[in-house]
């Protein structure tokens, strides 16, 4: 055992994890420490050669940067000091970061990796990309040398997890965002959001992010329009990707351009309305009854309910979005707690998978030291033995290997209870 009462198996080392999520840290200092694909294997190689880590492994995502390792558990050696790794790595200073550290160690650090592979750590629980984030991590790290046999084995039945949290469950069924059931929708009434045209009017946080997951899914356009033009033009800028073309619709223009959008997020906080009926009417002769979808973020609403009674306009308005989206969550909170009963039952079984195999050195050592003794006796004994027939030299080999086999079985035992996980961790 470490000094804290830990037990760790033979050789292995000792699992700690650090890092800061979305619950512990603002987007401020999140961006701070996120790290492009393109420099984490030079960050891992980096968190390699620190003194103490024996191998380990860094995902990044936009909501989270964490540090998983094994480090070395020698007598006297101390101990790896992670966060200030990530001040200096980061040159980040640890007065900004502290406050927002989280760290797990040994059973609770597995736990915390099932759940962030499995998505229940995730600020949409359930979404999918998480996973592939983690595989990506862990390959760069293994290509790196970062990952051996201990984080492998780890790794591979976290994989294993998440995936039977995948099938067993159906935590990933539903939206449970605005922003992800405005994308939901937008799919079902398209079938495809590849190629589409998305216009913001108005710059509200909300539409933004509708926007933004849009774009994740296919739409290659973002049209802006808003009172304050420089605001537009700001806006837009921010969406300009090597795969997202941008433009500005002058407010007063809007009416006239539109139809260009397949899509329409509105969140202008106007007294009045800016679309209706009749806009929707003109809208679909322009577009050759090519349908809309119009998400009404706005309070007040910016889009009149009317305009849902125009064949090929599709209205959504703040209340119809967070019904669906409750809904979907009571959904999938029920399928939260199956998971986490998942989670915790396969911690459970990694954890004794893993402290049974710290037990199997010293039972092969004391076994072959026992039918070391046995054969010992055995050759002692041939002269007497030998006017014995094979049967019953046959015989007396079965009964000493009884013996000693019921010699060793408390012994044996002992060895593997001590090995167990504590039933009060």
């Amino acid at each position: 055992m470490n000094p804290n009462g830990t037990k760790h198996p033979n050789g292995t080392g000792k699992l700690v994890l650090l890092g800061i999520n979305h619950n512990t840290a603002p987007i401020e200092v999140r961006e701070r420490l996120a790290i492009p694909t393109e420099r984490l294997a030079d960050a891992t190689r980096t968190l390699l050669h620190q003194p103490g880590i024996r191998e380990g492994l860094i995902l990044s995502t936009c909501n989270r940067v964490e540090l998983l390792t094994l480090q070395s558990c020698a007598e006297g050696e101390s101990a790896p000091d992670l966060p200030r790794f990530l001040h200096e790595y980061f040159a980040v200073t640890p007065a900004t970061l502290q406050p927002h550290l989280y760290e797990f160690q040994e059973r609770e650090a597995v736990r915390h990796l099932f759940r962030v592979a499995s998505s229940l750590d995730s600020m949409v629980v359930g979404e999918p990309q998480i996973l592939g984030q983690v595989k990506e991590s862990y390959t760069i790290a293994r290509e790196v040398g970062a990952v051996q046999s201990n984080l492998e084995a780890l790794l591979q039945r976290t994989f294993t997890v998440a995936k039977k949290i995948r099938t067993e469950t159906q935590i990933g069924s539903s939206s449970v965002s605005i922003a992800s059931v405005a994308v939901d929708l937008a799919r079902k009434i398209f079938g495809s959001l590849q190629g589409k045209t998305v216009l913001l009017v108005g710059a509200g946080k909300m539409s933004e992010l509708a926007a933004r997951h849009l774009i994740q899914h296919g739409a290659s356009s973002i049209l802006v329009s808003n009172r304050t033009e420089s605001r537009a033009e700001k806006l837009a800028s921010e969406f300009l990707h090597a795969t997202v073309t941008t433009g500005v619709i002058p407010f007063d223009k809007l009416y006239d351009q539109a139809d260009r959008a397949d899509i329409v997020i509105t969140s202008t906080g106007a007294p009045q309305k800016l679309f209706n009926r009749t806009h929707g009417q003109q809208f679909l002769q322009r577009r050759r009854n090519r349908p809309m979808f119009f998400i009404d973020i706005a309070v007040p609403r910016d889009v009149d309910p009317s305009m849902n009674e125009v064949e090929g306009c599709f209205v959504y308005d703040i209340d119809d979005l967070q019904q669906v989206a409750a809904a979907n969550l009571a959904d999938r909170s029920r399928e939260a707690e199956a998971a986490e009963t998942i989670v915790s039952r396969e911690v459970d079984k990694y954890q004794e998978r893993l402290q049974s195999r710290a037990a199997v050195p010293a039972i092969l050592a004391l076994q072959q030291s026992a039918e070391a003794i046995r054969e010992a006796e055995l050759t002692r004994a041939a002269k007497r033995l030998a006017d014995l027939t094979p049967t019953q030299r046959e015989a007396v080999d079965a009964l000493t290997r009884s013996l000693t086999a019921k010699l060793l079985h408390p012994q044996l035992t002992a060895l593997r209870q001590r090995n167990e996980p504590d039933k009060n961790d």
